[in-house]
């Protein structure tokens, strides 16, 4: 049974793998080849052909479902229902908007924001809005995380905001009690009017509800640093705790009660069922809860049947579910993490002859599981925690035995005994604060967590074999061998330009500046992208995770250009993640708790043969703070960089005046984002680039680059190439000339919007 499974997903995953959908002949193709294998009766081809098809119906299905170009950025009039949880902040709300019904056009599932509401949003009300609307588009970075990926495997065919004017008109308050949606918007109110001042509200609605927007940044960094994360989803831990609960209560109860027409075995079965299909349901199917209540089905009927249900066989029937159901799960990180963890636990306890002390199977359970996950996490967030079989040995079974059945309990008694209800939520927010003294007191030792560079497939495999043999029973001979296999995960071999070469990666950081500058030992940072009220803040989603994947343990040099907040705001996030010895700011007093000091013009330094130059601000400070903003120029042996942040006409003038030829670059980073008072002609024929890179956001509100100054760019002959476009840009500038990268070229999928 495994290996046919096996095969099925195979296909699906070399689906999720290609940059376009086969055409029409590869269809064909398939179909044939599927044929031609059942008719030889090769079941295990045949089924790769079946997920192939399979996954490619349905992505083509997904792509279908996406707004139609010709209303993108026009304003047009929709009805539909609110599904999900609605996402608040001090300025907008964000939810999920259901079309119906459909029109031409317009996908049936929308990504919605509407700023400074007057009406409360809730799961299942229905509405119609005057929306503006565009294509999915968002940041594509290396290492970094594909919002793109996310919207397309979670449906959602536009994104875009809702118009005050007209007014949104409610039409419906819900869509009715079957939606589950809307019962979890009734528990999600009645959590946070109880702990509404309560540090752990997020938490609780976390556990119970599967709701984790309300946890904060700094909760979810002490959740990273001690490898606990996996308890904020509900999965197989927390489902088959609670179907262990119900099984054995209905068990005995009905045993007590002395029914005979059915067999209290049968009974408990059903309710443990019943219960793990409503908790399912609370934290909105989710793949872990998928999975979960699967291999949780086939274990009670084996149990009714009287069938000896084999570990392996259960999780592949799992496995072919989640897939058949969603073939777009094989993209997220949690369905690997899910798959591996009960793997790992079902091989490490199979084959023993004889029962083993509790607790030490539940500390060893703690310890192999943090072992078996870290080549997958390094794989993926380039970070695995130290102290994690620590923290979960203490957090698992607080969080297991007595936080979730608490709150669980508690919701069950709002709405018939509010005020015990209301008490029991207290006290699970008590003893979560408790926890997160201890998680906290964790995350903060200096080695809770190792950043390393991403390793291959192949030390990927070397370790998944060496975990094999470590977990493998006493009787096997050399079990120690299989520590050596996990070596490549931490001498990983990232490749840096040779000396006298530079490579500079600008990365997408929407409308903002981040560049990345790399010689032979040293990293060099400009600046750090935006921070947003909300508090998303690109240098932690973007730059250091872009660090990590090449890894980079340690910044050089930091060059924040000037104050403006997209390209100071994510700078606080870099510097805390990472040491960085020089910080050089025309703001420096903005950056006072790190010590920055002043960029000037005349500083520089080498770094391998490579040249670091200061071209301004000079000691005269110019009228705006944009044209006092910090000039960069880089010289290599192999070409020249020249990285300008915001500079506008006055800070050109004066560059040319007092440079001349010496401003000659092979690269140019595009002055304040391409805009209209920027670019001057003076200038580009005096700098003379070959490429200018442009960072800007995609249909960005202030129409950058102007098309002026792309007619400038064009009429010097001068290739440029905007993030916004192709995301982030790698230029190599090594001595076999300048190779260019597009992330979104280079390393696209189908579901990726592709440069024009």
């Amino acid at each position: 049974m495994v290996a046919p499974i096996v095969f099925f997903a195979m296909g699906i995953l070399l689906i999720q793998q290609l940059p376009e959908l086969p055409g029409l002949e590869w269809r064909v193709a398939s179909v044939v080849a599927l044929g031609l294998c059942v008719w030889l009766r090769h079941w295990r081809c045949s089924l790769f052909w079946v997920g192939l098809i399979w996954a490619s119906v349905f992505a083509e299905v997904g792509l279908n479902d996406r707004l139609s170009p010709d209303l993108e950025s026009k304003i047009i009039s929709v009805s539909g229902c609110v599904k999900g949880l609605p996402v608040r902040t001090e300025q907008r709300v964000r939810f999920d908007f259901v079309v119906s019904p459909a029109m031409n056009g317009v996908p049936s599932k929308l990504r919605l924001n509407w700023y400074y509401p007057d009406q409360t949003v809730k799961a299942g009300q229905q509405w119609s809005l005057t929306v503006k609307l565009k294509r999915p588009h968002s940041n594509l970075n290396p290492g970094g995380f594909d919002h793109e990926r996310w919207l397309f495997s979670e449906g959602v065919g536009a994104i875009g905001y809702v118009r005050n004017k007209p007014a949104p008109v409610l039409l419906a308050e819900n869509t009715g009690w079957l939606d589950v949606s809307v019962w979890r918007q009734a528990l999600a109110d009645e959590i946070d009017r109880v702990l509404a001042k309560n540090p752990n509200r997020g938490v609780i609605k976390a556990l119970t509800i599967g709701e984790r927007h309300s946890l904060t940044p700094q909760q979810w960094e002490i959740f990273r640093r001690t490898g606990t994360v996996h308890l904020m989803a509900i999965s197989g831990l927390h489902i088959g705790l609670i179907a262990g609960l119900v099984y054995f209560l209905t068990s005995r109860l009905w045993a007590w009660v002395g029914g005979l027409a059915l067999s209290p075995q049968k009974v408990a079965v059903a309710g443990s069922l019943l219960a793990s299909l409503l908790y399912a349901a609370m934290a909105g199917f989710s793949v872990p809860t998928q999975r979960a209540l699967i291999m949780l089905t086939v274990v009670m009927l084996a149990i009714v049947w009287q069938r000896n249900a084999r570990p392996v066989n259960t999780l592949a029937i799992a496995l072919c579910a989640v897939l058949l159901l969603d073939p777009l799960a094989l993209l997220s990180a949690g369905f690997w993490l899910s798959f591996a963890a009960v793997s790992a636990i079902a091989y490490s306890v199979s084959g023993h002859l004889a029962p083993e002390n509790r607790w030490r199977t539940a500390i060893k359970l703690h310890w192999l599981t943090a072992l078996a996950l870290s080549p997958l996490l390094l794989f993926f967030f380039q970070q695995v925690s130290v102290v994690a079989p620590l923290a979960n040995l203490v957090a698992v079974p607080v969080v297991s035995l007595s936080v979730v059945p608490m709150a669980l309990l508690a919701l069950t008694l709002l709405w018939i005994a509010p005020w015990p209800a209301e008490c029991l939520l207290v006290l699970a927010d008590i003893i979560l604060q408790a926890l997160s003294r201890f998680l906290a007191a964790l995350a903060d030792w200096p080695v809770a967590s190792l950043n390393l560079g991403q390793p291959s497939l192949l030390a990927i495999g070397f370790a998944i074999f060496g975990l094999l043999v470590v977990l493998a029973p006493r009787g096997i001979p050399a079990r120690w061998l299989g520590w050596v296999m996990f070596f490549p995960l931490l001498f990983v071999e990232t490749k840096t330009p040779e000396p006298g070469d530079v490579t500079v990666t600008l990365l997408d950081v929407g409308q903002g500046l981040s560049a990345v500058v790399r010689t032979t030992h040293h990293t060099l940072v400009f600046d750090a992208g935006a921070r947003f009220d909300s508090g998303f803040d690109l240098g932690a989603s973007v730059v250091a995770p872009f660090l990590r994947h090449q890894g980079v343990g340690k910044i050089d040099a930091m060059v924040i250009s000037h104050g403006d907040n997209d390209h100071i705001g994510g700078a606080a996030s870099v510097l805390g993640a990472f040491a960085v010895d020089r910080i050089y700011s025309s703001v420096p007093e903005q950056l006072s708790p790190y010590s920055a000091g002043p960029c000037e013009a005349g500083q520089g330094w080498v770094w391998d043969r490579v040249r670091f130059s200061m071209l301004a601000p000079n000691e005269r400070q110019m009228a705006t703070e944009n044209d006092n903003s910090c000039v960069l120029k880089v010289e290599s042996e192999s070409g020249t960089l020249s990285l300008t942040g915001d500079i506008e006409r006055q800070a050109e003038s004066w560059l040319v005046q007092t440079y001349g030829r010496q401003l000659k670059s092979d690269v140019l980073v595009v002055p304040h984002h391409g805009s209209k008072t920027s670019s001057t002609l003076p200038f580009l024929k005096t700098v003379e680039p070959v490429l200018a890179l442009i960072p800007a956001g995609h249909k960005n509100r202030f129409g950058f680059p102007h098309q002026e100054v792309l007619r400038r760019y064009s009429k010097q002959h001068i290739a440029w190439m905007n993030t916004a476009d192709h995301g982030a840009i790698t230029v190599h500038l090594r001595k076999g000339g300048m190779k260019v990268i597009s992330q979104r070229l280079e390393h696209g999928r189908y579901w990726n919007m592709r440069p024009k």
